[in-house]
């Protein structure tokens, strides 16, 4: 989506209008975004406002390096992530000294899809996983930080890290698996 810059620079001077303007050409888009790391729709809506906001503030900061878009992206996903530091719904406790990744992948990698799901019910069995697991799951599925970004950005140990994607996978497997979406190909195989 491309927005004018004469938006932007009305935001820019502060102007009603282009901010208002500027809200709902984007506020869909960044709410599918608040979306992925927030509990409910309340909670996601809070997000987008309250990022809004913080867009309206520093809109003058875009160097216009890279997509608009992409710079709003940025500023919801770190103020999600930020929500969640400060209300503490993240709690990341889980530690192991190493986690074979081959495993992990292998997990993943022996399950067939017998139905299609949409966009909106991933999004609820993502909503349904605890908070540590959907951020890290969001971070490394969606936003396609490394472990080590996510340690970094989340001040965990990329092993935690790991962990919680692992946790994350298998959770929403187990979902799928109980909606009759995913047909695991190892149990049949074997």
């Amino acid at each position: 989506m491309l927005i004018d810059d004469s938006i932007i620079e009305g935001c820019v001077a502060g102007k009603r209008s282009a901010q208002s303007a500027l809200y709902r050409a984007y506020s869909s888009v960044m709410l599918a975004v608040c979306m992925r790391y927030a509990r409910d729709r309340d909670e996601a809506e809070d997000i987008l406002q309250e990022a809004f906001l913080k867009i309206f503030q520093h809109i003058g900061t875009y160097r216009k390096e890279g997509s608009f878009e992409g710079w709003m992206k940025r500023i919801m996903i770190n103020h999600a992530l930020n929500y969640y530091r400060k209300n503490r719904k993240l709690p990341f406790h889980e530690d192991i000294e190493s986690i074979d990744e081959t495993k992990i992948m292998e997990s993943t990698e022996k399950q067939t899809f017998d139905a299609p799901i949409s966009a909106e019910k991933l999004l609820v069995l993502i909503q349904m996983l605890p908070p540590g697991y959907r951020m890290v799951f969001n971070m490394y599925v969606f936003e396609e930080y490394s472990h080590k970004e996510i340690s970094e950005t989340l001040s965990i140990s990329e092993n935690t890290s790991k962990t919680q994607l692992l946790k994350a996978r298998r959770m929403l497997r187990n979902k799928l698996t109980e909606l009759n979406i995913v047909n695991n190909t190892a149990s049949s195989n074997g």
